[in-house]
């Protein structure tokens, strides 16, 4: 009988050890329990059961690339669009192929574009600031592919000296968790936590449409892994490490583009000569041009560079990784560039294929349900009349049953926390006034709440 050769049995075995540890295969939300995308029809604030299935159906992998399979529908509820858009998120039948051993571009910087720059760790599309709409400077109008608007000369692809940056245009049509779709294909601009959940609110939609995010932000915390750029480096939250050697405490990390000091739009911030945009007003304000903004260097390691992001340490690449940061400002509303851009750090690989054309190895995870410490959820508001909220401070990568007690340890109520969401609800209108308890099905303590 031929022996086998040890030293071949060493490298694959090593080779899938080492690809199983890569956090770019491990860290995605793989919808194992069938949960189903939800949504609100504008004028009804009760959610509508979808079909179709939330987050990330299928993780595959070989030595070089990951291939993500999803429909791009999230768990949290989407909807409704208040500017009138009448898409909803569906099936993107998707297939990511992201590498696993990304490089840094030493040469022609990749400018990100309109569409998919990255994917969220549930499935969801990244976008850059844009919104596909630009200012004509021949007709001195705004152009682009939205009702009611003249297209713009040259089509899509074509450059124009004033970009629209969606966030502030936009922000109308965006729903409770800062996203909205493109015929269908549902995505995110920006920092994917919901905007109930910013210091400053600046929008109301939450009011009706209660939703919530990817995940919350937490200034005590390391902000979680939330995705991955088309270059293949990893996209984190708001919050991480002071120093890039993972030491300093944690702090908001801060994006180093601000906005101009100008009142006529006629230089780029480099100083370029280009066709005139509109005057700064109250129809266009400051900000509402991408080129409004300029990249100031900081010294701080802190602040992020010209691709928004930084080489660091974080909980998940111990060794350090070129990171982008989901920035935010001091009242954590969504602050320019927003995640990737305007250029990739990196060399631009991924895509969206529609098969796999090698072989490769289907990532199961063996993670059972992880235990929540008594800081990482919260029982709100408290007292309550109306409605009791529980939230997870952090990403859910699997459903957690949370359950309801009277002060005699009667089971009132159960709700789930699905996994890519953080907030469950109860009606407390039926509930008589007196003392309740609020407990995570299976893990220990618990929250007293009054009714009143």
């Amino acid at each position: 009988m031929k022996k086998p050769n040890l030293l071949f049995l060493l490298i694959v075995c090593g080779q899938q050890a080492m690809a199983q540890l890569n956090p770019a295969i491990e860290h995605w939300m793989i919808n194992s329990t069938g949960i189903t995308g939800r949504h609100y029809i504008q004028g009804n604030s009760t959610p509508i059961n979808e079909t179709t299935l939330a987050n990330v159906q299928t993780v595959q992998y070989s030595n070089n690339w990951v291939y993500v399979t999803t429909t791009g529908v999230p768990s949290y509820i989407t909807g409704p669009f208040m500017d009138g858009n009448p898409s909803l998120a569906t099936n993107q039948n998707a297939i990511f192929k992201m590498p696993l051993n990304p490089t840094q571009n030493t040469g022609t910087l990749t400018n990100t574009t309109g569409g998919n720059i990255g994917i969220f760790i549930n499935g969801v599309a990244l976008f850059d600031y844009r919104d596909g709409v630009a200012w004509n400077s021949t007709s001195n109008t705004l152009c682009g592919g939205l009702p009611g608007m003249s297209p713009c000369p040259g089509g899509p692809g074509a450059s124009f000296s004033w970009n629209r940056d969606a966030i502030p245009a936009e922000k109308m049509g965006f729903d409770c968790s800062k996203g909205h779709p493109a015929n269908g294909n549902y995505h995110h601009h920006q920092n994917p936590s919901a905007f109930k959940l910013d210091l400053t609110v600046i929008s109301n939609v939450c009011d009706l449409y209660d939703a919530d995010g990817l995940y919350v932000i937490d200034s005590t915390v390391h902000s979680p892994l939330i995705g991955y750029a088309y270059d293949g480096f990893p996209i984190y939250g708001a919050y991480g490490y002071k120093n890039t050697d993972g030491t300093g405490g944690i702090t908001r990390v801060k994006s180093s583009y601000q906005l101009r000091n100008i009142s006529t739009r006629v230089v780029w911030a480099d100083g370029t000569d280009v066709p005139d945009g509109p005057i700064v007003s109250t129809t266009y304000p400051l900000g509402y041009f991408r080129e409004d903004y300029e990249f100031i260097n900081h010294a701080q390691s802190d602040y992020l560079d010209v691709h928004n992001g930084r080489f660091c340490v974080t909980p998940e690449y111990p060794n350090g990784i070129y990171c982008y940061f989901a920035t935010v400002n001091e009242e954590w509303n969504s602050a320019y560039p927003y995640v990737v851009g305007p250029t990739f750090y990196g060399v631009k690989t991924a895509s969206k294929v529609t098969t796999i054309t090698e072989t490769v190895t289907t990532y199961t995870s063996s993670t059972g349900i992880s235990e929540l410490t008594d800081n990482q959820w919260s029982a709100y508001p408290n007292p309550s009349n109306e409605i009791i909220m529980v939230q997870v401070n952090d990403l859910t990568n699997q459903t957690y049953e949370v359950e309801l007690y009277d002060a005699l340890g009667k089971l009132i109520q159960t709700q789930p926390i699905v996994q890519g969401s953080t907030i469950a609800y109860f009606n407390a209108d039926t509930l008589y006034k007196g003392l309740y308890y609020v407990k995570v099905k299976g893990q220990n303590g618990s929250k007293k709440i009054v009714i009143q």
